[in-house]
């Protein structure tokens, strides 16, 4: 029977490009639900509930698959951990009070911050064709995050961004800091992370007691909670969802070159934009649609001329 690793480039490539579609369709859907979740419980309690499930179903796969958790250097695994922790606290609390595709579409400027700081930080050179997507990939933001959006530009739709550089920097540090290290054991570092600032986040709250709004605007604020089945069953769909959908990621990445794979994940934007669609009925304006398309474009230009 034919395997993965006899066929061709063309077909492996496809089959990455399935993968990666299969990780985009998960990730746009679970995370589309983060907004009700956010209705009755905090994101603090969230993400530290979330790592216990994602621990126990990766603790469950472990045997069974081989994995190999435990990080061949510790402290790399912690800064790079740290950093993609954090970029993700920021994403998960923009969802609660953005458009899923607006938030992803902050997530995705990584590939242009880590233009940058490899440029700026390590004196890499760039060409002509990646200060262009550079440029376009800006022009998309403020696109994205001006007016039309139903709000002028401010803290809580620029933090998307802020999460995108900060995302930025964790690939660096996985590509400088972590290559000897497998993908489950990044994933794990990712997930403890996560769980640690919810952790922290309860307890910081618990102490300060701040005066926290209803429904989804109090989610940053608010602590721990008695939280419904329907907090516990989108949890779990959420971390199910991360694990399968990153499987999915890693496993395109191991299948095909990581230049070409890297094209595929700009998917995410537009199934993100999908999933909001079919959910909920929202609908991107015209101008953010445009925006989106543009950083879309410049993650393109910058993976095609990487390769």
């Amino acid at each position: 029977m034919t395997t993965v690793d006899q066929i061709g480039t063309a077909s492996r490539t496809l089959f990455a490009g399935l993968l990666i579609l299969g990780y985009a369709m998960a990730i746009g859907f679970t995370d589309n639900f983060v907004q009700v979740i956010a209705k009755e419980a905090g994101l603090w309690q969230f993400h530290a509930t979330r790592t216990v499930m994602g621990f126990a179903l990766l603790g469950l796969a472990a045997a069974p698959l081989g994995l190999r958790l435990r990080p061949v250097r510790w402290g790399p695994v912690a800064g790079r951990s740290l950093l993609h922790g954090t970029a993700m606290v920021i994403y998960f609390g923009c969802l609660a009070f953005l458009p899923v595709a607006v938030v992803a579409a902050g997530l995705f400027t990584a590939p242009i911050f880590t233009l940058l700081i490899s440029r700026f930080a390590f004196g890499i050179p760039i060409g002509p064709y990646r200060i262009a997507a550079v440029a376009l990939g800006f022009v998309g933001v403020v696109l994205v995050l001006g007016p039309g959006q139903g709000a002028a530009i401010g803290p809580a739709t620029v933090l998307p961004v802020a999460a995108g550089a900060l995302y930025a920097l964790g690939n660096i540090a996985t590509r400088e800091w972590c290559a000897e290290e497998s993908a489950e054991t990044l994933l794990a570092g990712f997930f403890t992370a996560l769980g640690l600032f919810g952790v922290i986040g309860m307890a910081l709250l618990a102490l300060l007691r701040p005066d926290v709004p209803e429904g989804a605007d109090g989610f940053i604020l608010r602590g721990a909670v008695l939280p419904s089945a329907g907090f516990w069953f989108w949890t779990f769909v959420q971390a199910a969802g991360s694990l399968l959908g990153v499987g999915m990621m890693i496993r395109a990445y191991q299948v095909a070159e990581a230049s070409r794979v890297a094209i595929f994940e700009y998917v995410i934007l537009p199934a993100s934009a999908f999933w909001a669609f079919v959910l909920w009925g929202d609908l991107l304006s015209p101008r953010a649609a445009f925006g989106i398309a543009l950083i879309f474009a410049a993650g393109l230009i910058i993976a095609l001329r990487g390769r």
